[in-house]
């Protein structure tokens, strides 16, 4: 069994307002991407690493891997027009067997600890489909311009990554959705879509995904310390 990391970075950031997608975006000298991949460079529970990209990076990509030792990178691949095409682009860019574990996880949330890594796959050997996910601790109101409701926040998770699966399960689950046209913004949905019980990793608040050019600057801190 491998366990094999899946990045989708094809993405454009159009909220975070800048000429260059976020994952491209220089944090202390490196850029957003080299963070998040070093993750998994860096632990040994991963065997290899697939970028699906904007193909307009493919060059910058292969510096990285070059520059930063990047090894465990085996594959640079076209990615889609939305997450979903990239990831599914991914589970064909090789011979995988029916047990890998897949893991797929944001390009721009860089601050997964190798605790959580290791916690998360754990559950994944065990429970085949896995989501990382964190305790809604707000108050959560539904409605546009006013109030309408109060929802119950003791069952309510907001999703992260990494998400992960058995190969089988998760390729028959994107071929499931791609029958139906099914469009989903997360993995953890299209396996739920398809039948399968997805268990909830507790996460952590610190795994958070930047969105926004705000965002650089509390995890420029918290990278400091």
């Amino acid at each position: 069994m491998s366990k094999i990391a899946i990045i989708p970075s094809a993405g454009s950031g159009s909220r975070f307002n800048s000429p260059i997608p976020k994952q491209y975006v220089k944090v202390l000298g490196k850029e957003l991407i080299v963070h998040t991949i070093s993750v998994f460079q860096n632990s040994n529970e991963i065997d290899e690493i697939i970028i699906p990209a904007d193909t307009n990076y493919f060059d910058l990509l292969n510096k990285l891997k070059n520059k930063y030792n990047l090894n465990k990178i085996t594959k640079i691949i076209e990615g889609g027009k939305e997450r979903q095409d990239s990831v599914y682009n991914g589970l064909k860019a090789k011979l995988f067997n029916d047990n890998d574990l897949i893991l797929v996880h944001d390009a721009a949330r860089p601050l997964l600890s190798q605790d959580l890594l290791k916690a998360s796959l754990k559950e994944a050997e065990k429970f085949d489909s896995v989501v990382v996910a964190i305790k809604a601790r707000d108050t959560l109101i539904s409605g546009n311009e006013f109030v309408e409701k109060y929802e119950d926040r003791s069952k309510i998770f907001y999703a992260q990554t990494p998400q992960i699966f058995r190969y089988n399960i998760l390729l028959k689950s994107f071929e499931f959705a791609l029958k139906h046209k099914f469009i989903a913004t997360d993995e953890s949905m299209i396996v739920k879509n398809a039948g399968y019980k997805v268990k909830i990793v507790n996460g952590d608040f610190t795994n958070f995904k930047i969105t926004e050019s705000g965002d650089l600057i509390i995890l420029e801190k918290l990278l400091n310390k």
